[in-house]
């Protein structure tokens, strides 16, 4: 990890799905096959786009990142590329985490997607969500583990900045993000208790894969956990966003909360001891009312005003953010996000301005772009 102002700067690296909407109709078409195609033809070296679990959606995921900056242009720049493909084919992608207009899902060809669909039924062929996962660079698994443990509390409070996901099959669902509750379904998905250690880490995972429930370790769908292919954290509670912007500002406070969570193991600081239950109670709250009401504050898991949590959230992660030159962007940015609403409010102000589905999922086409 390079050194700035004499501290360490971690890399980070963004995964985001979006969804492969008609132009005309606003609802998701099954076209990731000729989009991943079209790319490949067209990629210099190694496409950055790979397939998710449904015909209707498509993932990016950028290099890894030491400078926002240029993390902020690979996103604004795969996602061009995204919905360049796309409109060569008709269609348009864009940065929602559910489908506000109503879907018949449909699950990708393969070995691993014919399992995942025999065995888990209506929740795999309703998984038509997209979301956005922050990986974070640590020096090894044990620092690795040490940070699961102590950001678990701060978790809901990025899944309440990135809420964007409030229709479900044509219907307001009541949440913000309905995205949360539809990837609840799956077995192994939520928080975790404290693991303590990165044995303990591993055994917990490899008791989860002994049930046979899941199928591997790529089924290990905890907010946040180890990544099996690098040596990162992966946070994954959040919506895809809307605006590019707010995708940095989640990847900015992600590696905050990494590098204060790695500082405070350093120094002896145990973890918050909430337990797996209030952590899914503060999830909950998130989810349903994302920045428009109370959420549950990670130092004391009592409700508190949203605005009060956010800044609760920047105060904790404050020094971390100086340390990595961030701290201008994340307040400018936060400040934005709080005058004009996360995606989920834009979406329900679009609706009532325009009184159209179609209307909003265009107009939120044009605004992935940034």
């Amino acid at each position: 990890m390079p050194e700035q102002r004499g501290a360490v700067v971690r890399t980070v690296g963004v995964e985001e799905e979006l969804l492969l909407v008609g132009t005309e109709s606003g609802e998701p078409v099954a076209l990731s096959s000729a989009v991943l195609a079209r790319a490949d033809r067209r990629a210099e070296g190694e496409s950055a786009f790979e397939p998710e679990l449904h015909h209707h959606q498509l993932e990016f995921a950028t290099h890894p990142q030491t400078k926002m900056r240029d993390l902020a242009e690979e996103v604004v720049r795969w996602r061009g590329e995204a919905a360049e493909h796309a409109a060569a084919l008709g269609a348009a992608v864009v940065a929602l985490a559910t489908s506000p207009l109503p879907a018949s899902p449909s699950i990708c060809a393969g070995e691993r997607a014919r399992w995942l669909e025999e065995r888990f039924g209506l929740t795999a062929q309703e998984q038509l969500t997209c979301g956005c996962h922050v990986h974070v660079s640590v020096a090894s698994e044990e620092e690795g583990v040490a940070v699961l443990d102590r950001v678990r509390p701060w978790l809901s409070v990025l899944l309440a900045l990135s809420t964007n996901s409030p229709f479900w099959q044509g219907q307001d669902s009541s949440y913000s993000s309905y995205r949360s509750r539809v990837w609840g379904r799956w077995p192994s998905a939520g928080p975790m208790e404290v693991f303590g250690t990165a044995e303990r880490y591993h055994v917990q995972v490899q008791q989860l894969i002994d049930t046979g429930v899941l199928r591997d370790e790529g089924m290990i769908y905890f907010d946040a956990r180890l990544s099996h292919r690098y040596p990162t954290v992966e946070i994954r509670v959040a919506d895809v966003c809307l605006d590019p912007a707010d995708t940095v500002l989640l990847a900015s406070l992600v590696r905050g909360l990494v590098e204060t969570a790695a500082r405070g193991w350093r120094a002896g600081e145990p973890p918050a001891g909430f337990g797996a239950a209030v952590l899914r109670m503060a999830a909950w709250q998130a989810g349903r009312s994302g920045l428009e009401d109370h959420l549950l504050h990670p130092l004391t898991m009592r409700p508190e005003h949203a605005c009060d949590v956010v800044s609760a959230l920047l105060a904790h992660v404050r020094d971390a953010l100086a340390d990595s030159g961030d701290l201008d962007m994340v307040e400018t940015t936060l400040s934005a996000l709080s005058a004009r609403g996360t995606g989920a409010r834009l979406q329900r102000e679009l609706l009532r301005r325009t009184g159209s589905l179609r209307a909003t999922v265009a107009e939120c086409a044009r605004r992935t772009r940034g």
